[in-house]
C-alpha cells in the first residue's frame, strides 16, 4: 500500500476543479500504474485559456464525458486550439442531474446528505448510461491508445465509480483506491469548488442549508464502500462485476496491465 500524495497529482488549474493524475499507484504482482497517463476531472465548462493550453499539453488521446446530453448542453465543454481527442459520452436519455445534485432535494442536513450519498452509490451500478460509458472507458483503455480523461460534473460521484472500478481491475490496493478516491475533499481549490458548487445547488434548491450544499460536495469513504458492498451483494465480489459486466476477465486484466502498468 502506498499514500496518496506521493507526488502532486493535481493539475492547478483555475476554473477545472479536481482535475488530477490517479496513476502512480502500486499493483499486485509488482509495478506501478503509469503516472501522467490517466487524468480524472469535473467538467470544463469555466475552463480558462491558460487552463485549456495547460490540458493540451497533456496530449489526450481520450475524454470520457460521463454526463447525460442534457447536463452538457448546459455545461458545455470548452477546448483548447490544440485539443485533438475522441470525445466519448453517451448519446440517449440519462437523467438530467449529477448525483450530488439530485441528492440535494431530500438533503436538510449534512447527515441527510451523507445518507443519500450512501443510497446513490448503492444504486450507480445500476445506471445503464453510467454502465455502458464504464464499458466504452474499459474498452479504449484495453486498446492503449495514449492518455485519457475521465470526467463527469464534479469528478466525485460517476467518476469516482469508473476510476475505483479500473484500480481494481489493475490490480491497486483498496486502500490506495480509496485513498484516491478521498482526494476530491483536498484536491486544488477546494473553497472555490465548494462555493460554485453550493452555488449551483441553491439555484436549484433555493432551502437546502448551506452546511448540506457543503456536505454534497465532498466524499465519504462510505460512499465509495456502500458501492462495493453493492457489487459484492450481488455478484459476490468486485471482481465478479468486473468479469460479469464489464468484461474484464483475466486476459483483459493483463492487456490492461500491458498498457497502464509500468515495472
Amino acid at each position: 500500500m502506498s499514500t496518496a500524495m506521493e507526488f502532486e497529482r493535481t493539475l492547478p488549474l483555475s476554473a477545472v476543479h479536481n482535475f488530477r493524475d490517479y496513476g502512480g499507484y502500486p499493483v499486485a504482482g509488482g509495478g506501478r500504474v503509469r503516472r501522467s497517463l490517466l487524468w480524472r476531472s469535473g467538467h470544463m465548462a469555466e475552463a480558462s485559456e491558460a487552463d485549456l493550453d495547460a490540458i493540451d499539453e497533456l496530449k489526450l488521446a481520450h475524454v470520457f464525458d460521463l454526463r447525460g446530453p442534457r447536463e452538457r448542453d448546459s455545461l458545455p465543454s470548452l477546448r483548447g486550439p490544440a485539443f485533438a481527442a475522441q470525445v466519448i459520452a453517451f448519446d440517449g436519455e440519462s437523467g438530467t442531474l449529477a448525483p450530488h445534485l439530485a441528492a440535494a432535494g431530500e438533503a436538510f442536513s449534512p447527515a441527510d446528505a451523507h445518507t443519500i450519498m450512501e443510497r446513490t452509490y448503492a444504486a450507480l451500478p445500476d445506471r445503464v448510461p453510467l454502465v455502458t460509458m464504464i464499458r466504452r472507458f474499459f474498452d479504449a483503455q484495453l486498446r492503449g491508445e495514449g492518455a485519457s480523461l475521465v470526467h463527469c460534473h464534479a469528478g466525485k460521484d460517476r467518476t469516482g465509480m469508473a476510476v475505483a472500478l479500473l484500480h481494481e481491475a489493475l490490480g491497486v490496493h483498496p486502500d490506495d483506491a480509496m485513498a484516491d478516491f478521498l482526494l476530491t475533499n483536498t484536491s486544488g481549490d477546494r473553497e472555490s469548488q465548494i462555493a460554485r458548487g453550493i452555488e449551483s445547488i441553491r439555484r436549484r434548491y433555493p432551502t437546502v442549508s448551506k452546511d448540506a450544499a457543503a456536505a454534497l460536495m465532498g466524499v465519504q469513504e462510505s460512499y465509495l464502500e456502500a458501492a462495493r458492498g453493492a457489487l459484492t451483494e450481488r455478484y459476490g465480489s468486485v471482481d465478479a462485476y468486473l468479469t460479469h459486466e464489464l468484461g474484464i476477465d483475466e486476459t483483459a486484466r493483463e492487456t490492461l496491465r500491458l498498457h497502464l502498468v509500468e515495472t
